[in-house]
C-alpha cells in the first residue's frame, strides 16, 4: 500500500530552512581555519564583488547624503538649530544611511552574483563532483566568497561614508548656504570613534549574512535554469529581510549601551 506524504505546514518548512541556513553558517566557520586556504580564490572574489558594486555604491551615496543633508538642514532650519546640521546628517549617514546602502548592494548585486554562479555549477552537477572527488565545496567555494563579501563591505561601508558626507556637506554649504565651520565643529563636538565601529560592525555581519544566504540558495536551487533564477530572487529578498531586522536589532542595542557624546 503507498503512503503519500502529506505536505509539512509552512511554519515546520520555514524553521526547517532556517535550521540548514545556521548549519552552513556554522560550516563556513568551521571551515575558516582549515587548510589549504583558498586564497587565490579569494582575491578574484574580491574583485569581481568590488568591480559589480563600488561605482553604484558611490553613485547611490550622493543622493543619500543630499537628501539627509538637505531634509535635516529644513528642520533644524526651521527650529532654529542650524549649528547642529553637520552632526545630525554626518551621523545619519555613517550610522544608518552608510550601512543601509552597502547592505542593499551586497544583497542585490553580490549576493544576486554569487547565487546565480553556485547555482548554476549546482544544475552542471559540479558540486556533486567536488563531493564525489572528496572537496569540499563549502572549503572550495563558499568560504572565500563569504570571506570577499566581508571584506568588500567594509571597504564600500567606507567609501559609501565618505561620499556621504561629502554630497551632504557640499549641498548644505553651497545650496543652502550653510557655515562650513558650523557644519565641521557641531560634527567634531556630537560624533565619536564608537559612531565608526558600529558601522563597520554593521557591515561585516551584513557581509556575513548576505553571503551565507546567498551560497545557501546557490547550493541547493530548483530544477534548470528557472530554479537558478527564483533561486537569485529569494536570495535577494530574503537577505534585504534579515539585513534590516539585523539593522534594527543592533541599533537598539548600541543606542542602550553607547552613551551619546554632550556638547
Amino acid at each position: 500500500m503507498l503512503m503519500v506524504q502529506r505536505p509539512q505546514p509552512a511554519p515546520v518548512r520555514g524553521l526547517a530552512q532556517v535550521g540548514r541556513l545556521a548549519t552552513l553558517a556554522w560550516e563556513v566557520l568551521r571551515h575558516l581555519p582549515r587548510r589549504p586556504f583558498q586564497f587565490r580564490e579569494l582575491v578574484q572574489q574580491c574583485w569581481f564583488f568590488a568591480s559589480v558594486t563600488i561605482l553604484p555604491a558611490a553613485l547611490v551615496s550622493i543622493p543619500f547624503g543630499a537628501v539627509i543633508a538637505l531634509q535635516l538642514g529644513s528642520l533644524t532650519t526651521q527650529i532654529g538649530a542650524q549649528s547642529f546640521t553637520g552632526a545630525a546628517s554626518a551621523l545619519a549617514i555613517v550610522q544608518q544611511a552608510s550601512p543601509l546602502i552597502t547592505a542593499l548592494l551586497i544583497a542585490g548585486a553580490g549576493g544576486s552574483a554569487m547565487c546565480a554562479d553556485l547555482g548554476s555549477r549546482s544544475i552542471r552537477e559540479e558540486i556533486a563532483a567536488l563531493e564525489v572527488l572528496g572537496v569540499s565545496p563549502v572549503q572550495r567555494l563558499v568560504v572565500p566568497r563569504v570571506l570577499a563579501v566581508i571584506v568588500v563591505a567594509v571597504l564600500l561601508n567606507g567609501l559609501v561614508s565618505v561620499v556621504g558626507v561629502v554630497g551632504g556637506y557640499y549641498f548644505n554649504v553651497v545650496m543652502q548656504g550653510g557655515t562650513p565651520g558650523a557644519y565641521l565643529s557641531s560634527f567634531n563636538a556630537l560624533a565619536q570613534l564608537s559612531d565608526l565601529w558600529i558601522s563597520e560592525v554593521k557591515a561585516v555581519l551584513y557581509g556575513f549574512v548576505a553571503g551565507i544566504v546567498a551560497a545557501y540558495r546557490g547550493l541547493h536551487p530548483g530544477r534548470g535554469p528557472r530554479g537558478v533564477g527564483e533561486a537569485v530572487n529569494q536570495t535577494v529578498v530574503i537577505t534585504f529581510l534579515l539585513l534590516f531586522l539585523i539593522n534594527v536589532v543592533i541599533t537598539g542595542i548600541y543606542l542602550q549601551i553607547v552613551p551619546p557624546k554632550g556638547m
